[in-house]
């Protein structure tokens, strides 16, 4: 059990990083609370009373105060991020020695645990403001999503963000691949089928391959092709966590870890090519992934089928547009060269990916 009490929370934006200061002189309380620190990754300092002035009481991002060292600490100076931790369910005193403290949250052990192992694993990686998480999704076969999701990515990268690609899609030939790195060292999707709970932000970028400067999320070359959605809410959750830009490629097909990926976009992007039957089976895939994903866009992708622009696309399927990306050749020679699409900044598809995310930073990270 956690419970809140009206005090300024610390800002997201603060970011500090360290292990919690542990107050408690219980202890079986101490041996929950060092348990609970090492769930989530995190090295406490631990003390019976309020440290000296300058010690962790003031710089500690975490202070997690037994409800049997409450009146040792009453008389500390306030500050945020202070937490009594208690066991008693029945004892209503425990919200006035809270008061008393200037405690933010009571939290009640057991029940409170995993509220608890987050907080702990949130200021120990220092968590700032989340990931702008982008999904992309082909109305048709072929329609150049994956492609489109590689240029946001390296766009992305090139511009100064910490970047994260993710292949949604086990079936679409792997997204390393596509950007020259079959070969490259570090996880795949696989590794990650058995995650649940909290996955840690920092080991996963970590662990992951690092190509033309951002982190790829791609399948291996077995014959795991399925993910639990727990799983993907999992490692999206822990990539969101590290901020900077998330793109998604999507399948066009969504299971139960496909649709638990669209759980957590910020927005999708619907690529459609310019000709009637491309736009008839976009509908199709806009009506089933609209039931999940509330801000989905349309990208129209030339040629145009005559009497076909990219405003007739967007009113026809109902969508926002987002833009328009024209035919570009020498795209596919330049990626059999191992060039990454988008890579050298010029070309209508490097154009529409770099206009993109000036988008998003006018409108503060949102667009």
């Amino acid at each position: 059990m956690a419970g809140a009490i009206t005090h300024d929370r610390p800002s997201a934006a603060e970011g500090r990083q360290g292990g919690p200061l542990i107050v408690t002189e219980d202890v079986d309380l101490l041996d929950d609370l060092l348990r609970l620190c090492a769930a989530a990754g995190a090295r406490p300092e631990v003390h019976h009373g309020v440290p000296e002035r300058g010690g962790g009481w003031e710089t500690a991002p975490l202070v997690l105060v037994g409800d049997d060292a409450a009146r040792r600490v009453s008389g500390a100076a306030r500050r945020r991020g202070v937490v009594l931790v208690g066991r008693d369910q029945d004892d209503s005193g425990v919200w006035r020695r809270a008061v008393e403290i200037g405690a933010d949250h009571v939290l009640l052990l057991p029940d409170g645990e995993q509220w608890l192992v987050d907080r702990i694993a949130d200021v120990a990686e220092g968590v700032g403001p989340p990931a702008l998480t982008v999904g992309v999704i082909g109305g048709r076969g072929g329609a150049g999503s994956s492609t489109l999701a590689c240029a946001l990515a390296v766009t992305s990268a090139r511009q100064g963000r910490r970047t994260l690609l993710v292949d949604a899609d086990p079936l679409g030939g792997g997204l390393d691949v596509l950007l020259g790195g079959e070969a490259a060292e570090g996880l795949r999707w696989p590794a990650f089928a058995a995650s649940r709970g909290r996955v840690g932000g920092g080991a996963l970028e970590e662990s992951l391959p690092s190509l033309h400067a951002l982190r790829v999320l791609s399948w291996d070359r077995g014959d795991c092709v399925t993910i639990a959605p727990e799983a993907v809410r999992a490692v999206l959750a822990a990539a969101r966590r590290r901020g900077g830009a998330v793109v998604v490629d999507l399948p066009r097909r969504i299971d139960e870890g496909g649709a638990e990926a669209l759980a957590q976009l910020d927005l999708g992007l619907l690529v459609v090519p310019a000709e009637l039957r491309a736009v008839a089976a976009a509908g199709r895939v806009a009506s089933a992934i609209g039931m999940v994903l509330r801000d989905l866009r349309v990208v129209v992708r030339g040629p145009y089928a005559p009497g076909l622009d990219d405003k007739e696309v967007a009113r026809l399927l109902g969508l926002p547009l987002a833009g328009q990306v024209p035919v570009e050749t020498g795209l596919l020679t330049s990626q059999e060269r191992g060039d990454p699409p988008g890579g050298d900044g010029r070309g209508p598809l490097a154009r529409f990916c770099s206009a993109f995310w000036e988008r998003v930073a006018v409108a503060g990270g949102g667009v």
